[in-house]
Protein backbone atom coordinates (compact mmCIF):
# COMPACT_ATOMS: atom_id res chain seq x y z
CA UNK A 1 0.00 0.00 0.00
CA UNK A 2 1.26 3.49 -0.75
CA UNK A 3 2.50 5.71 2.04
CA UNK A 4 -0.08 8.33 1.15
CA UNK A 5 -3.63 7.36 2.18
CA UNK A 6 -6.31 7.40 -0.49
CA UNK A 7 -8.31 10.60 -0.84
CA UNK A 8 -11.51 9.28 0.74
CA UNK A 9 -9.62 8.02 3.81
CA UNK A 10 -7.74 11.30 4.16
CA UNK A 11 -10.91 13.37 3.88
CA UNK A 12 -12.63 11.18 6.48
CA UNK A 13 -9.66 11.65 8.80
CA UNK A 14 -9.69 15.40 8.15
CA UNK A 15 -13.38 15.69 9.06
CA UNK A 16 -12.95 13.59 12.20
CA UNK A 17 -9.88 15.58 13.25
CA UNK A 18 -11.67 18.92 12.85
CA UNK A 19 -14.61 17.71 14.95
CA UNK A 20 -12.29 16.50 17.70
CA UNK A 21 -10.12 19.62 17.72
CA UNK A 22 -13.20 21.81 18.10
CA UNK A 23 -14.14 19.94 21.30
CA UNK A 24 -13.02 22.06 24.30
CA UNK A 25 -10.49 20.59 26.69
CA UNK A 26 -7.31 21.39 28.67
CA UNK A 27 -5.49 22.53 25.53
CA UNK A 28 -8.16 25.06 24.64
CA UNK A 29 -8.36 26.35 28.20
CA UNK A 30 -4.60 26.77 28.41
CA UNK A 31 -4.46 28.77 25.17
CA UNK A 32 -7.38 30.93 26.30
CA UNK A 33 -5.74 31.83 29.59
CA UNK A 34 -2.39 32.53 27.95
CA UNK A 35 -3.99 34.47 25.14
CA UNK A 36 -5.75 36.75 27.60
CA UNK A 37 -2.35 37.41 29.10
CA UNK A 38 -0.94 38.37 25.69
CA UNK A 39 -1.55 37.50 22.06
CA UNK A 40 2.00 36.23 21.55
CA UNK A 41 1.75 33.97 24.60
CA UNK A 42 -1.52 32.53 23.29
CA UNK A 43 -0.13 31.84 19.83
CA UNK A 44 3.04 30.26 21.18
CA UNK A 45 0.97 28.15 23.55
CA UNK A 46 -0.96 26.87 20.52
CA UNK A 47 2.30 26.03 18.74
CA UNK A 48 3.52 24.24 21.85
CA UNK A 49 0.38 22.13 22.01
CA UNK A 50 0.70 21.30 18.30
CA UNK A 51 4.26 20.17 19.04
CA UNK A 52 2.89 17.98 21.80
CA UNK A 53 0.58 16.40 19.22
CA UNK A 54 3.66 15.54 17.17
CA UNK A 55 5.22 13.93 20.25
CA UNK A 56 2.15 11.72 20.70
CA UNK A 57 2.15 10.91 16.98
CA UNK A 58 5.77 9.78 17.10
CA UNK A 59 5.08 7.73 20.23
CA UNK A 60 2.09 6.03 18.60
CA UNK A 61 3.96 5.29 15.36
CA UNK A 62 6.90 3.80 17.28
CA UNK A 63 4.63 1.74 19.50
CA UNK A 64 5.61 3.62 22.66
CA UNK A 65 2.04 4.72 23.36
CA UNK A 66 1.06 1.05 23.53
CA UNK A 67 3.14 0.80 26.70
CA UNK A 68 0.68 3.06 28.49
CA UNK A 69 -2.16 0.72 27.60
CA UNK A 70 -0.20 -2.44 28.41
CA UNK A 71 1.35 -1.16 31.65
CA UNK A 72 -1.21 0.43 34.02
CA UNK A 73 1.59 1.63 36.31
CA UNK A 74 3.16 3.64 33.48
CA UNK A 75 -0.22 5.13 32.65
CA UNK A 76 -0.74 6.17 36.26
CA UNK A 77 2.70 7.80 36.45
CA UNK A 78 2.07 9.89 33.34
CA UNK A 79 -1.49 10.70 34.44
CA UNK A 80 -0.46 12.01 37.84
CA UNK A 81 2.48 13.90 36.35
CA UNK A 82 0.09 15.62 33.94
CA UNK A 83 -2.43 16.34 36.70
CA UNK A 84 0.28 17.75 38.96
CA UNK A 85 1.51 20.00 36.17
CA UNK A 86 -1.97 21.40 35.54
CA UNK A 87 -2.38 22.03 39.27
CA UNK A 88 1.00 23.76 39.33
CA UNK A 89 0.06 26.05 36.45
CA UNK A 90 -3.24 26.92 38.11
CA UNK A 91 -1.68 27.70 41.48
CA UNK A 92 1.08 29.77 39.87
CA UNK A 93 -1.48 31.79 37.93
CA UNK A 94 -3.40 32.62 41.10
CA UNK A 95 -0.40 33.25 43.36
CA UNK A 96 1.56 35.37 40.91
CA UNK A 97 -1.46 37.01 39.26
CA UNK A 98 0.64 36.65 36.11
CA UNK A 99 -2.30 37.13 33.78
CA UNK A 100 -3.19 40.42 35.38
CA UNK A 101 0.37 41.72 35.33
CA UNK A 102 0.66 41.84 31.57
CA UNK A 103 -2.77 41.13 30.15
CA UNK A 104 -3.34 42.05 26.54
CA UNK A 105 0.16 43.35 25.97
CA UNK A 106 1.63 42.84 22.55
CA UNK A 107 4.50 45.29 22.96
CA UNK A 108 5.87 47.81 25.42
CA UNK A 109 9.05 49.21 26.84
CA UNK A 110 12.32 47.32 26.50
CA UNK A 111 11.90 45.77 29.94
CA UNK A 112 8.27 44.93 29.30
CA UNK A 113 9.23 43.47 25.94
CA UNK A 114 11.86 41.24 27.54
CA UNK A 115 9.31 40.05 30.09
CA UNK A 116 6.72 39.39 27.39
CA UNK A 117 9.27 37.47 25.31
CA UNK A 118 10.21 35.31 28.28
CA UNK A 119 6.53 34.70 29.04
CA UNK A 120 5.80 33.74 25.44
CA UNK A 121 8.75 31.33 25.37
CA UNK A 122 7.58 29.77 28.61
CA UNK A 123 4.08 29.47 27.18
CA UNK A 124 5.40 27.38 24.28
CA UNK A 125 7.29 25.04 26.59
CA UNK A 126 4.33 24.70 28.93
CA UNK A 127 2.02 24.10 25.99
CA UNK A 128 4.16 21.15 24.94
CA UNK A 129 4.03 19.71 28.46
CA UNK A 130 0.29 20.28 28.92
CA UNK A 131 -0.36 18.14 25.85
CA UNK A 132 2.50 15.64 26.11
CA UNK A 133 1.79 14.79 29.77
CA UNK A 134 -1.85 13.93 29.10
CA UNK A 135 -2.02 10.11 28.84
CA UNK A 136 -5.58 10.30 27.53
CA UNK A 137 -4.20 12.01 24.43
CA UNK A 138 -1.62 9.24 24.01
CA UNK A 139 -4.26 6.52 24.22
CA UNK A 140 -6.53 8.50 21.93
CA UNK A 141 -3.88 8.65 19.22
CA UNK A 142 -3.12 4.97 19.73
CA UNK A 143 -6.78 4.16 19.05
CA UNK A 144 -7.53 6.89 16.49
CA UNK A 145 -4.62 6.92 14.05
CA UNK A 146 -4.35 3.19 13.19
CA UNK A 147 -7.95 3.16 12.02
CA UNK A 148 -6.97 5.53 9.20
CA UNK A 149 -3.33 4.45 8.73
CA UNK A 150 -4.17 0.78 8.22
CA UNK A 151 -1.55 -1.93 8.67
CA UNK A 152 1.56 -3.16 6.93
CA UNK A 153 5.06 -1.72 6.52
CA UNK A 154 3.77 1.69 5.43
CA UNK A 155 1.47 2.14 8.43
CA UNK A 156 4.01 4.09 10.52
CA UNK A 157 4.80 6.67 7.79
CA UNK A 158 1.09 7.12 7.11
CA UNK A 159 0.50 7.59 10.82
CA UNK A 160 3.15 10.31 10.90
CA UNK A 161 1.52 12.05 7.94
CA UNK A 162 -1.91 11.94 9.56
CA UNK A 163 -0.49 13.11 12.87
CA UNK A 164 1.24 16.03 11.17
CA UNK A 165 -2.09 16.97 9.60
CA UNK A 166 -3.75 16.85 13.02
CA UNK A 167 -0.97 19.00 14.48
CA UNK A 168 -1.32 21.58 11.70
CA UNK A 169 -5.08 21.81 12.21
CA UNK A 170 -4.51 22.14 15.95
CA UNK A 171 -2.03 24.98 15.43
CA UNK A 172 -4.40 26.86 13.12
CA UNK A 173 -7.46 26.53 15.37
CA UNK A 174 -5.77 27.15 18.70
CA UNK A 175 -3.64 29.89 17.17
CA UNK A 176 -6.87 31.63 16.23
CA UNK A 177 -8.09 31.16 19.80
CA UNK A 178 -4.87 32.74 21.03
CA UNK A 179 -5.25 35.78 18.76
CA UNK A 180 -8.93 36.24 19.64
CA UNK A 181 -8.36 35.92 23.39
CA UNK A 182 -5.46 38.36 23.10
CA UNK A 183 -7.86 40.95 21.72
CA UNK A 184 -10.26 40.25 24.57
CA UNK A 185 -7.41 40.70 27.02
CA UNK A 186 -6.54 44.08 25.54
CA UNK A 187 -10.17 45.18 25.77
CA UNK A 188 -10.43 44.05 29.41
CA UNK A 189 -7.22 45.64 30.58
CA UNK A 190 -8.32 47.10 33.93
CA UNK A 191 -6.47 45.72 36.96
CA UNK A 192 -9.68 44.52 38.63
CA UNK A 193 -10.79 42.63 35.54
CA UNK A 194 -7.40 41.06 34.91
CA UNK A 195 -7.20 39.92 38.53
CA UNK A 196 -10.55 38.16 38.14
CA UNK A 197 -9.34 36.60 34.88
CA UNK A 198 -6.23 35.40 36.68
CA UNK A 199 -8.30 33.63 39.30
CA UNK A 200 -10.71 32.27 36.71
CA UNK A 201 -7.94 30.90 34.50
CA UNK A 202 -6.03 29.46 37.44
CA UNK A 203 -9.17 27.89 38.86
CA UNK A 204 -9.98 26.29 35.52
CA UNK A 205 -6.50 24.75 35.28
CA UNK A 206 -6.79 23.43 38.84
CA UNK A 207 -10.20 21.91 38.06
CA UNK A 208 -8.81 20.19 34.98
CA UNK A 209 -5.88 18.85 36.97
CA UNK A 210 -8.16 17.44 39.66
CA UNK A 211 -10.44 15.89 37.04
CA UNK A 212 -7.47 14.15 35.41
CA UNK A 213 -6.16 12.91 38.76
CA UNK A 214 -9.42 11.40 40.04
CA UNK A 215 -10.78 9.95 36.78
Amino acid sequence: MAVLPDLSTYLAFYAAAVALILTPGPDTMYVLTRGIQSRDAGVRSALGIATGVLVHTAAASLGLAALLRAAPAAYQVVKYAGAAYLLYLGVQAIRNDEFGSSTGSDSGTETDGDTAAATATGSFRRGVLVNALNPKVALFFLAFLPGFAGSGPDAAPRMLLLGATYAALTAVYLGGIGVASGRVGRALSSSATTSRLSWLGGGAMISLGLALAIE
